[in-house]
């Protein structure tokens, strides 16, 4: 009986410190790495109305989830070239404002990086455009240094959302852009599971539901704007940011709870 009550009381004991080990884990620093989307553009008060801040309100409410704050690193007009680490551009910053950002080590520092809608442009935007070839290594090039800079870290890369086939502002995507930006999905999933095996845990994919739901939703849920071929859908309003935010958030906390 002593016995008994004593493998009893270890099981116990181990369970609850499985469990608080686990509430530890769940607590979160996510850091949003993108371009006009993510950065929340036409958006009133974008800080509180971006697609980060609703994936970040909406991690809080996962189960095992103890807290979340978040970062927004997202940059309008930016493709994967903007964000390549080396130099003093936009990756320099991205560092230094997440080592502001990420003090307290017992927190899990994930990025969340969304980046290809401006990559796909036929015209345009920074190195625009650029084949499924060049985006994924520029990718894994941004991907290998945030590992270098925050080894503890998680990469959680999200899958790009759909535009109209007449988006045309300053710069041009129409139907081509549109089926490049589908052509960098297949190689996304590639990537990770080239990091299965070279980073196990490390690298993950996180959403890959958005961009359908914006295709049968873009009417209620993407700005209507005039441009060049008529008007486009390309940037979520205030509805369509909470969606995606909520797409994000579970992208992420699917991908971390393998």
């Amino acid at each position: 009986m002593k016995r008994y009550f004593l493998l009893t009381s270890l099981l116990a004991a181990f369970y609850f410190l499985s469990a608080s080990a686990q509430s530890e884990g769940r607590n979160f620093d996510i850091v949003f790495i993108g371009n006009s989307i993510t950065q929340g553009v036409q958006l009133e008060n974008p800080d509180e109305s971006a697609p980060p801040a609703f994936a970040n309100a909406h991690m809080r409410s996962l189960k095992g989830i103890t807290s979340s704050r978040f970062l927004n690193r997202g940059r309008s007009g930016y493709t994967t070239i903007n964000f390549l680490p080396w130099g003093e551009g936009e990756f320099s910053k991205v560092v230094a404002a997440t080592k502001e950002f990420h003090t307290d080590n017992t927190r899990q520092l994930v990025f969340s990086i969304s980046l290809g809608t401006n990559d796909s442009a036929e015209e345009g935007p920074r190195g625009a455009p650029l084949s499924p070839e060049q985006y994924i290594i520029n990718i894994k090039a941004i991907t290998d240094k945030l590992l270098a800079e925050f080894p503890g870290s998680k990469v959680v890369l999200q899958q790009p959302i759909w535009y109209s086939t007449t988006t045309y502002n300053r710069s041009r995507y129409l139907a081509a852009g549109l089926a490049r930006l589908q052509s960098y999905f297949p190689e996304l999933k590639k990537l990770v599971l080239f990091y299965s095996q070279t980073n196990p845990g490390q690298v993950l994919m996180g959403d890959t539901k958005a961009f359908e739901y914006f295709r049968a939703n873009h009417l209620t849920d993407l700005i209507p704007e005039k441009g060049n071929a008529g008007t486009f859908y390309l940037h979520p309003n205030k509805k369509g940011a909470e969606a995606l935010g909520k797409f994000w958030a579970e992208g992420i906390y699917n991908a971390l709870s393998m």
